[in-house]
């Protein structure tokens, strides 16, 4: 029996309650979204897809007892935290959905992708300027940095200042103009607390400082809804939950500033090229400070797309880079078992994920598949490393003996088979195996027998 292997969730900050109780939270607060999802992944047909359609919708009020509003916040929930995967018109389980009954990490890894979407779980009001809305999405973790740091409540005019000083700032450093006096800011129904605040406070200009004590109130109110703070009159205070999410934020940010080798801002590709001549140790900083700096659905995305590209050795590193991202990428790899090219590669991860000695893991592979992936590693050798390497790549092929290694990789149908015998056959000193592998060559390159 093997033991599944996860990417551990980060180690809660110091005083903060241990993880088991830190899930425990999440899952509460996701309570509703984890029941729509059970509910959504085992109805098959059309239907549950976004946005819900109006049936299921109604289908899923009466089997949960919920009102259609909250089916419609769960359902959106449950996206957002990747416990639903949608496929068409039909919604699956995720890969946090599967674990999340078992895996703390997957719980609260999920709600920190429901938390990173705070501004789409609670709408910004409909006649607020889109940049507006914008400047104020890209100030909230300053707002939330002074949360943290005073780990107790804050006032909201506190709150309302900094955000203000933070917008100025980012107007400042894109030279824009300030809010003129034609800017109209709609009046809302009720008098939250950031706009009470501003009123009485008379910070700034009076248009301009209800706009932003608007933004504020929309804002609290967001990160209130996904559980990450808790709201009193006229203050706020982070949850433990929120704290500890600021935490894991910060200690990312710290991770993509210690990269060595300058890779963070590169492509996947060339972030890969920048490892290759790396020891396995400082590969894998840079492929954690890369992780960092972006969604992990995004990074993975992006590193399987180099895997499907021309270059062996990029595609190697790119399932190391993968290794890294653990848990996450396991949809994604699994999906990939489909294309021939990365099949190999697919089925090493996932046995490694598994549990599985790296040994062992070769064991996963067919004969062709192992061929297939000995030709890969061959190609790769050959395009960027030393002819010495490549003679003694010979040793790992799992036939055994050259003649039967050489019938195999002829029928295996690689693209760079003759490109590789060609290489080998250049390479190797012992002229009659260099003789056999050239007139392999040339039985593939003519379609020979």
């Amino acid at each position: 029996m093997t033991t599944r292997r996860t990417r551990p969730a980060p180690r809660p900050p110091e005083g903060s309650p241990p993880r088991t109780e830190l899930a425990r939270q999440a899952r509460a607060v996701l309570a509703d979204a984890v029941r729509i999802a059970h509910w959504a992944a085992g109805t098959p047909g059309p239907g549950t897809a976004a946005p819900l359609a109006a049936h299921a919708l109604e289908r899923a009020a009466a089997a949960l007892e919920l009102s259609p509003a909250q089916i419609r916040a769960g359902w959106d929930r449950a996206r957002l935290a990747g416990l639903i995967e949608l496929h068409g018109d039909t919604a699956r389980p995720g890969w946090r959905l599967r674990a999340w009954d078992r895996d703390d990490s997957a719980v609260l890894r999920g709600w920190v992708a429901l938390f990173d979407a705070w501004s789409l779980v609670h709408a910004a009001p409909a006649d607020i300027e889109a940049g507006a809305v914008a400047e104020a999405v890209e100030a909230v973790p300053q707002v939330l940095s002074l949360l943290q740091l005073s780990a107790g409540p804050v006032t909201v005019p506190a709150l309302l200042d900094l955000l203000g000083q933070r917008v100025a700032e980012l107007r400042e450093e894109r030279c824009e103009v300030p809010l003129g006096p034609g800017r109209t800011t709609p009046a809302a129904p009720a008098e939250p607390p950031a706009r009470a605040a501003a009123a009485e406070n008379g910070a700034g200009p009076a248009r301009s400082a209800d706009l932003n004590a608007l933004l504020l109130d929309w804002a609290l109110e967001g990160l209130a809804a996904v559980g990450a703070l808790t709201l009193g009159k006229g203050h706020a205070t982070l949850t433990p939950l929120g704290n500890w999410a600021v935490w894991v934020k910060l200690e990312q940010i710290c991770v993509a500033a210690q990269s060595p080798a300058g890779n963070i801002e590169q492509s996947a590709a060339d972030m890969l090229l920048g490892c290759a001549r790396l020891t396995p140790g400082p590969a894998r900083a840079e492929y954690r400070a890369w992780l960092a700096a972006r969604t992990v659905g995004s990074a993975v995305a992006e590193l399987l797309a180099v895997a499907r590209g021309e270059d062996a050795l990029l595609r190697g590193l790119a399932f190391e880079a993968l290794r890294v991202v653990g848990a996450p990428a396991e949809p994604e790899v699994r999906a990939v078992l489909a294309e021939p090219s990365l099949r190999p590669y697919a089925l090493l991860w996932l046995a490694e994920y598994e549990g599985n000695d790296p040994d062992d893991a070769q064991d996963v592979l067919s004969r062709e598949e192992a061929t297939w992936l000995w030709v890969d590693t061959a190609a790769a050798v050959a395009d960027h490393g030393e002819t010495g390497l490549l003679v003694r790549h010979l040793d790992s092929a799992v036939q055994g003996t050259v003649p039967a290694l050489l019938d195999e990789v002829r029928a295996v149908g690689h693209p760079r088979t003759v490109q590789v015998l060609v290489a080998l056959a250049a390479a190797h000193p012992d002229p009659a195996l260099a003789k056999a592998v050239r007139r392999a060559a040339f039985q593939v390159h003519t379609g020979g027998a």
